[in-house]
Protein backbone atom coordinates (compact mmCIF):
# COMPACT_ATOMS: atom_id res chain seq x y z
CA UNK A 1 0.00 0.00 0.00
CA UNK A 2 2.89 1.83 0.63
CA UNK A 3 4.35 1.67 -2.73
CA UNK A 4 1.36 2.53 -4.63
CA UNK A 5 0.67 5.62 -2.47
CA UNK A 6 4.41 6.76 -3.58
CA UNK A 7 3.56 5.93 -6.90
CA UNK A 8 0.20 7.53 -6.88
CA UNK A 9 2.63 11.21 -5.35
CA UNK A 10 4.52 10.47 -8.51
CA UNK A 11 2.35 10.93 -10.56
CA UNK A 12 0.35 13.52 -9.15
CA UNK A 13 3.75 15.55 -9.90
CA UNK A 14 4.62 14.72 -13.02
CA UNK A 15 1.03 15.76 -14.53
CA UNK A 16 0.96 19.09 -12.16
CA UNK A 17 4.48 19.95 -13.79
CA UNK A 18 3.16 18.76 -17.47
CA UNK A 19 0.12 21.03 -16.59
CA UNK A 20 1.98 23.89 -15.72
CA UNK A 21 4.44 23.84 -18.75
CA UNK A 22 1.17 23.62 -21.14
CA UNK A 23 -0.65 26.45 -19.49
CA UNK A 24 2.41 28.90 -19.30
CA UNK A 25 3.58 28.16 -23.51
CA UNK A 26 0.71 26.51 -24.69
CA UNK A 27 -2.57 27.69 -23.19
CA UNK A 28 -4.43 27.19 -26.28
CA UNK A 29 -4.33 23.37 -25.68
CA UNK A 30 -5.94 23.39 -22.70
CA UNK A 31 -10.06 21.99 -23.09
CA UNK A 32 -11.00 25.34 -21.76
CA UNK A 33 -9.28 27.87 -23.99
CA UNK A 34 -11.69 29.77 -26.13
CA UNK A 35 -11.90 28.58 -29.32
CA UNK A 36 -10.02 30.31 -32.23
CA UNK A 37 -6.51 31.83 -32.36
CA UNK A 38 -5.84 34.91 -30.87
CA UNK A 39 -3.66 37.38 -33.25
CA UNK A 40 -0.79 39.33 -31.78
CA UNK A 41 -0.94 42.73 -33.23
CA UNK A 42 0.96 45.36 -33.51
CA UNK A 43 0.29 48.66 -31.75
CA UNK A 44 2.42 52.10 -31.93
CA UNK A 45 3.40 54.13 -28.80
CA UNK A 46 2.58 57.99 -28.14
CA UNK A 47 6.66 58.33 -28.12
CA UNK A 48 7.23 56.87 -31.50
CA UNK A 49 4.34 59.10 -32.86
CA UNK A 50 6.13 62.12 -31.36
CA UNK A 51 7.89 63.11 -34.42
CA UNK A 52 6.43 64.86 -37.49
CA UNK A 53 7.55 63.62 -40.50
CA UNK A 54 9.11 65.88 -43.09
CA UNK A 55 6.46 63.82 -45.85
CA UNK A 56 4.60 61.02 -46.61
CA UNK A 57 6.88 58.63 -48.41
CA UNK A 58 7.81 57.02 -45.53
CA UNK A 59 4.00 56.20 -44.16
CA UNK A 60 3.68 54.91 -47.56
CA UNK A 61 6.98 52.67 -47.12
CA UNK A 62 5.37 51.27 -43.82
CA UNK A 63 1.75 50.68 -45.18
CA UNK A 64 1.95 49.88 -48.25
CA UNK A 65 3.50 46.40 -48.00
CA UNK A 66 1.41 45.15 -45.19
CA UNK A 67 -2.15 46.07 -47.83
CA UNK A 68 -2.87 43.15 -50.42
CA UNK A 69 -5.45 43.01 -53.12
CA UNK A 70 -8.09 40.41 -52.98
CA UNK A 71 -9.75 38.94 -56.06
CA UNK A 72 -13.12 36.82 -55.29
CA UNK A 73 -15.10 34.68 -57.80
CA UNK A 74 -17.90 33.15 -57.71
CA UNK A 75 -20.42 30.86 -59.85
CA UNK A 76 -23.58 32.19 -60.90
CA UNK A 77 -26.85 31.26 -62.89
CA UNK A 78 -26.54 32.81 -66.17
CA UNK A 79 -30.50 34.22 -67.29
CA UNK A 80 -31.87 32.17 -70.07
CA UNK A 81 -33.77 33.95 -72.81
CA UNK A 82 -37.32 33.78 -71.65
CA UNK A 83 -38.41 31.37 -74.57
CA UNK A 84 -36.59 28.46 -72.87
CA UNK A 85 -39.02 28.50 -69.59
CA UNK A 86 -41.85 28.09 -71.90
CA UNK A 87 -44.00 25.17 -71.00
CA UNK A 88 -44.96 24.21 -74.80
CA UNK A 89 -41.45 24.90 -75.80
CA UNK A 90 -40.17 22.26 -72.73
CA UNK A 91 -43.20 20.07 -73.94
CA UNK A 92 -41.03 19.54 -77.12
CA UNK A 93 -37.36 19.91 -75.99
CA UNK A 94 -37.55 18.91 -72.57
CA UNK A 95 -34.67 20.36 -70.14
CA UNK A 96 -31.64 20.03 -72.53
CA UNK A 97 -31.79 23.60 -73.02
CA UNK A 98 -30.72 24.12 -69.19
CA UNK A 99 -29.57 27.80 -67.78
CA UNK A 100 -25.92 27.72 -68.18
CA UNK A 101 -23.65 28.76 -65.32
CA UNK A 102 -20.94 31.28 -65.50
CA UNK A 103 -17.97 32.94 -63.03
CA UNK A 104 -18.04 36.34 -62.10
CA UNK A 105 -15.35 38.30 -60.57
CA UNK A 106 -14.76 41.50 -58.41
CA UNK A 107 -12.06 43.13 -56.38
CA UNK A 108 -11.27 44.44 -53.13
CA UNK A 109 -8.20 45.58 -50.63
CA UNK A 110 -7.55 44.01 -47.42
CA UNK A 111 -4.69 44.38 -44.87
CA UNK A 112 -2.14 41.77 -43.03
CA UNK A 113 -2.46 41.79 -39.30
CA UNK A 114 0.02 39.31 -38.31
CA UNK A 115 2.50 37.91 -39.77
CA UNK A 116 1.15 34.60 -39.59
CA UNK A 117 -1.45 35.09 -42.29
CA UNK A 118 -4.56 36.47 -40.66
CA UNK A 119 -5.91 39.45 -42.96
CA UNK A 120 -8.46 41.77 -42.45
CA UNK A 121 -11.16 43.18 -45.25
CA UNK A 122 -14.42 44.18 -45.80
CA UNK A 123 -17.49 41.78 -45.67
CA UNK A 124 -18.98 42.34 -48.87
CA UNK A 125 -15.17 42.05 -50.58
CA UNK A 126 -15.58 38.41 -49.88
CA UNK A 127 -19.73 38.26 -49.21
CA UNK A 128 -20.82 34.70 -51.23
CA UNK A 129 -17.58 33.82 -53.06
CA UNK A 130 -16.29 30.65 -54.30
CA UNK A 131 -13.16 31.49 -54.59
CA UNK A 132 -10.92 34.11 -53.01
CA UNK A 133 -6.96 34.58 -53.89
CA UNK A 134 -4.51 36.83 -52.60
CA UNK A 135 -1.93 38.90 -54.39
CA UNK A 136 0.77 40.36 -52.05
CA UNK A 137 2.85 43.29 -52.69
CA UNK A 138 6.04 41.30 -53.87
CA UNK A 139 3.96 38.96 -56.87
CA UNK A 140 2.66 36.58 -54.76
CA UNK A 141 -0.36 34.84 -54.93
CA UNK A 142 -2.14 32.52 -52.52
CA UNK A 143 -5.95 31.02 -52.07
CA UNK A 144 -7.28 32.13 -48.81
CA UNK A 145 -10.16 30.73 -46.55
CA UNK A 146 -12.56 32.74 -44.99
CA UNK A 147 -12.36 32.25 -41.31
CA UNK A 148 -15.20 34.63 -39.98
CA UNK A 149 -17.23 37.59 -41.28
CA UNK A 150 -19.56 40.49 -39.79
CA UNK A 151 -22.37 41.70 -41.99
CA UNK A 152 -23.16 44.29 -39.76
CA UNK A 153 -20.24 46.34 -39.34
CA UNK A 154 -18.75 45.10 -43.09
CA UNK A 155 -15.59 43.11 -41.38
CA UNK A 156 -14.31 39.75 -42.36
CA UNK A 157 -11.42 38.01 -41.27
CA UNK A 158 -9.48 35.72 -43.84
CA UNK A 159 -6.42 33.77 -43.87
CA UNK A 160 -3.43 32.34 -46.00
CA UNK A 161 -0.80 29.85 -45.10
CA UNK A 162 2.07 32.02 -45.34
CA UNK A 163 4.91 32.97 -42.67
CA UNK A 164 6.89 36.30 -41.59
CA UNK A 165 4.16 38.42 -43.43
CA UNK A 166 4.52 42.36 -43.14
CA UNK A 167 1.88 43.31 -40.31
CA UNK A 168 0.53 46.60 -39.92
CA UNK A 169 0.87 48.58 -36.99
CA UNK A 170 -1.99 49.52 -35.22
CA UNK A 171 -2.66 53.25 -34.01
CA UNK A 172 -4.14 54.31 -30.48
CA UNK A 173 -7.57 54.78 -31.11
CA UNK A 174 -7.63 58.21 -29.24
CA UNK A 175 -4.65 59.50 -31.07
CA UNK A 176 -7.47 60.33 -34.19
CA UNK A 177 -8.21 63.68 -34.64
CA UNK A 178 -10.53 65.64 -37.04
CA UNK A 179 -8.21 67.24 -39.32
CA UNK A 180 -5.46 64.98 -38.79
CA UNK A 181 -3.64 64.27 -42.58
CA UNK A 182 -4.56 60.30 -43.49
CA UNK A 183 -3.65 58.06 -46.26
CA UNK A 184 -5.57 55.82 -47.95
CA UNK A 185 -3.96 52.54 -49.52
CA UNK A 186 -5.59 50.14 -52.13
CA UNK A 187 -5.96 48.81 -55.22
CA UNK A 188 -8.72 51.15 -56.87
CA UNK A 189 -10.66 49.89 -59.86
CA UNK A 190 -8.06 47.08 -60.05
CA UNK A 191 -5.23 49.84 -61.50
CA UNK A 192 -2.34 48.46 -58.76
CA UNK A 193 -1.50 49.66 -55.35
CA UNK A 194 -2.17 53.03 -54.79
CA UNK A 195 -1.95 55.87 -52.09
CA UNK A 196 -4.13 58.92 -52.25
CA UNK A 197 -3.91 61.54 -49.10
CA UNK A 198 -6.85 63.41 -47.36
CA UNK A 199 -7.67 64.72 -43.74
CA UNK A 200 -9.94 63.08 -40.90
CA UNK A 201 -13.46 65.16 -41.67
CA UNK A 202 -15.25 63.68 -38.50
CA UNK A 203 -15.49 61.05 -36.27
CA UNK A 204 -18.06 58.43 -34.83
CA UNK A 205 -20.08 59.47 -38.21
CA UNK A 206 -23.60 57.99 -37.40
CA UNK A 207 -26.88 57.37 -39.62
CA UNK A 208 -25.18 56.62 -42.68
CA UNK A 209 -27.37 54.06 -43.66
CA UNK A 210 -24.29 51.97 -45.34
CA UNK A 211 -23.76 49.07 -42.27
CA UNK A 212 -26.11 48.57 -39.15
CA UNK A 213 -23.56 49.41 -36.67
CA UNK A 214 -21.96 53.02 -37.24
CA UNK A 215 -19.22 54.46 -36.10
CA UNK A 216 -17.48 55.82 -39.00
CA UNK A 217 -14.27 57.45 -39.86
CA UNK A 218 -14.86 60.27 -42.52
CA UNK A 219 -12.75 61.94 -44.65
CA UNK A 220 -11.93 63.44 -48.15
CA UNK A 221 -9.24 61.13 -48.97
CA UNK A 222 -9.88 59.61 -52.34
CA UNK A 223 -11.53 55.94 -51.95
CA UNK A 224 -12.58 54.36 -55.15
CA UNK A 225 -14.20 50.75 -56.01
CA UNK A 226 -11.55 48.57 -55.40
CA UNK A 227 -10.17 49.72 -52.15
CA UNK A 228 -12.75 48.81 -50.04
CA UNK A 229 -11.19 46.40 -47.20
CA UNK A 230 -7.63 48.61 -47.65
CA UNK A 231 -6.04 50.54 -45.29
CA UNK A 232 -6.41 54.10 -43.66
CA UNK A 233 -3.35 55.34 -41.85
CA UNK A 234 -1.91 57.68 -40.03
CA UNK A 235 1.28 59.89 -41.36
CA UNK A 236 3.36 57.22 -39.71
CA UNK A 237 2.08 54.45 -41.47
CA UNK A 238 -0.05 53.21 -38.76
CA UNK A 239 -3.62 51.98 -38.79
CA UNK A 240 -6.19 53.80 -38.03
CA UNK A 241 -9.56 52.36 -40.23
CA UNK A 242 -10.83 49.99 -42.61
CA UNK A 243 -11.89 51.87 -45.64
CA UNK A 244 -15.34 50.59 -46.36
CA UNK A 245 -17.57 52.91 -48.84
CA UNK A 246 -18.01 55.94 -50.36
CA UNK A 247 -20.72 58.76 -50.48
CA UNK A 248 -21.36 59.10 -54.72
CA UNK A 249 -23.71 60.03 -57.15
CA UNK A 250 -21.48 58.85 -59.62
CA UNK A 251 -19.67 55.84 -58.55
CA UNK A 252 -16.32 57.70 -58.18
CA UNK A 253 -14.94 59.70 -55.29
CA UNK A 254 -16.85 63.14 -54.51
CA UNK A 255 -14.46 63.72 -51.20
CA UNK A 256 -17.02 61.77 -48.85
CA UNK A 257 -15.43 58.30 -47.80
CA UNK A 258 -15.78 56.30 -44.42
CA UNK A 259 -13.51 54.09 -43.16
CA UNK A 260 -13.93 51.49 -39.90
CA UNK A 261 -11.73 52.85 -36.98
CA UNK A 262 -9.81 50.91 -35.70
CA UNK A 263 -10.78 50.24 -31.91
CA UNK A 264 -14.30 48.48 -33.84
CA UNK A 265 -12.27 46.50 -36.15
CA UNK A 266 -9.82 44.87 -33.14
CA UNK A 267 -13.65 44.32 -31.06
CA UNK A 268 -14.73 42.22 -34.36
CA UNK A 269 -11.69 40.73 -35.59
CA UNK A 270 -11.10 39.11 -31.59
CA UNK A 271 -14.94 38.20 -31.60
CA UNK A 272 -14.51 36.53 -34.94
CA UNK A 273 -11.06 34.56 -34.24
CA UNK A 274 -12.69 32.99 -30.79
CA UNK A 275 -16.25 31.99 -31.76
CA UNK A 276 -16.30 32.44 -35.80
CA UNK A 277 -18.88 35.11 -35.49
CA UNK A 278 -19.93 37.92 -33.69
CA UNK A 279 -22.15 37.67 -30.28
CA UNK A 280 -24.10 40.92 -29.65
CA UNK A 281 -27.01 41.64 -26.90
CA UNK A 282 -30.33 42.07 -28.00
CA UNK A 283 -34.00 43.61 -26.30
CA UNK A 284 -36.63 42.67 -29.28
CA UNK A 285 -37.59 46.41 -29.63
CA UNK A 286 -37.99 48.42 -32.35
CA UNK A 287 -36.80 52.18 -31.78
CA UNK A 288 -36.88 55.47 -34.06
CA UNK A 289 -35.41 59.04 -32.96
CA UNK A 290 -37.26 61.29 -30.68
CA UNK A 291 -38.35 64.43 -33.11
CA UNK A 292 -39.27 67.68 -31.21
CA UNK A 293 -42.73 66.82 -32.51
CA UNK A 294 -42.57 63.74 -30.72
CA UNK A 295 -40.92 65.67 -27.39
CA UNK A 296 -43.81 67.55 -27.84
CA UNK A 297 -46.40 64.75 -27.64
CA UNK A 298 -44.90 63.51 -24.75
CA UNK A 299 -44.15 66.68 -23.04
CA UNK A 300 -40.92 66.37 -22.84
CA UNK A 301 -38.44 69.08 -23.51
CA UNK A 302 -35.69 67.77 -24.90
CA UNK A 303 -35.61 65.40 -27.98
CA UNK A 304 -32.93 62.86 -26.51
CA UNK A 305 -33.64 58.98 -25.66
CA UNK A 306 -34.96 56.38 -28.13
CA UNK A 307 -39.04 55.90 -28.84
CA UNK A 308 -39.64 51.99 -28.21
CA UNK A 309 -42.05 51.52 -31.05
CA UNK A 310 -43.17 47.74 -31.02
CA UNK A 311 -42.18 45.11 -29.05
CA UNK A 312 -41.40 41.79 -29.63
CA UNK A 313 -43.75 38.97 -27.90
CA UNK A 314 -41.97 36.95 -25.38
CA UNK A 315 -38.68 38.63 -26.09
CA UNK A 316 -36.25 40.19 -23.66
CA UNK A 317 -38.00 43.36 -23.38
CA UNK A 318 -41.59 42.03 -23.93
CA UNK A 319 -40.51 40.03 -20.44
CA UNK A 320 -39.21 42.48 -18.59
CA UNK A 321 -42.17 44.68 -19.11
CA UNK A 322 -41.12 47.50 -21.55
CA UNK A 323 -44.23 48.72 -23.48
CA UNK A 324 -44.37 50.62 -26.82
CA UNK A 325 -44.52 54.12 -26.50
CA UNK A 326 -41.56 53.41 -23.55
CA UNK A 327 -38.78 56.51 -24.36
CA UNK A 328 -35.35 54.38 -23.20
CA UNK A 329 -33.01 56.75 -22.29
CA UNK A 330 -30.39 55.06 -20.39
CA UNK A 331 -28.70 51.63 -20.17
CA UNK A 332 -26.80 51.05 -17.15
CA UNK A 333 -25.01 54.19 -16.24
CA UNK A 334 -24.99 55.36 -20.10
CA UNK A 335 -27.53 57.88 -21.06
CA UNK A 336 -29.13 57.06 -24.86
CA UNK A 337 -28.41 60.03 -27.19
CA UNK A 338 -30.66 58.28 -29.84
CA UNK A 339 -31.95 54.93 -31.67
CA UNK A 340 -28.07 54.24 -33.17
CA UNK A 341 -26.56 55.00 -29.84
CA UNK A 342 -29.14 52.44 -28.07
CA UNK A 343 -28.08 50.37 -30.24
CA UNK A 344 -24.84 50.30 -29.95
CA UNK A 345 -25.09 50.14 -26.42
CA UNK A 346 -27.58 46.97 -26.47
CA UNK A 347 -24.99 45.34 -28.85
CA UNK A 348 -22.10 45.77 -26.45
CA UNK A 349 -24.15 43.86 -23.84
CA UNK A 350 -23.30 40.34 -23.01
CA UNK A 351 -26.30 37.83 -23.57
CA UNK A 352 -27.32 36.46 -20.34
CA UNK A 353 -26.46 39.47 -18.30
CA UNK A 354 -29.07 41.28 -16.68
CA UNK A 355 -29.19 44.96 -16.72
CA UNK A 356 -30.87 48.10 -15.46
CA UNK A 357 -32.50 50.26 -18.33
CA UNK A 358 -33.91 53.56 -17.36
CA UNK A 359 -37.26 54.63 -19.37
CA UNK A 360 -39.54 57.63 -18.97
CA UNK A 361 -43.68 56.65 -18.90
CA UNK A 362 -46.29 58.74 -18.42
CA UNK A 363 -43.91 61.88 -17.98
CA UNK A 364 -42.03 59.57 -15.29
CA UNK A 365 -39.17 57.79 -14.90
CA UNK A 366 -38.94 54.02 -14.37
CA UNK A 367 -35.99 51.60 -13.98
CA UNK A 368 -36.60 48.34 -14.79
CA UNK A 369 -34.29 45.02 -15.02
CA UNK A 370 -33.67 42.90 -18.71
CA UNK A 371 -31.95 39.89 -18.91
CA UNK A 372 -29.94 40.59 -22.25
CA UNK A 373 -30.98 37.67 -25.00
CA UNK A 374 -29.29 37.20 -28.14
CA UNK A 375 -29.18 39.45 -31.32
CA UNK A 376 -30.46 36.97 -34.21
CA UNK A 377 -27.92 36.69 -36.94
CA UNK A 378 -28.93 39.06 -40.08
CA UNK A 379 -28.41 38.99 -43.70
Amino acid sequence: MYRLWIIFAQTATIMLAIFFVVSTLRPELLPWHPRGTLVTIKESSPAASAQVPDGFNTAAEHAMPSVVNIFTSKEVKAPSHPLLNDPMFQRFFGEQFESRRRRTSSLGSGVIVSSDGYILTNHHVVEAADEVEIALVDGRKVKASIIGSDPETDLAVLKIDLQDLPAITFAQPEQAKVGDIVLAVGNPFGVGQSVTMGIIGALGRSQVGINTFEDFIQTDAAINPGNSGGALTDIYGNLIGINTAIYSRTGGSLGIGFAIPVHVVKQIMEQILQSGSVIRGWLGVSMQNMTRELAESFGLQTTTGSLISSVLRNGPADRAGIKPGDILIAVEADAVLNSSDMLNLVAALSPGETVTVTVMRNGAEKKIQVRVGVRPKQQ
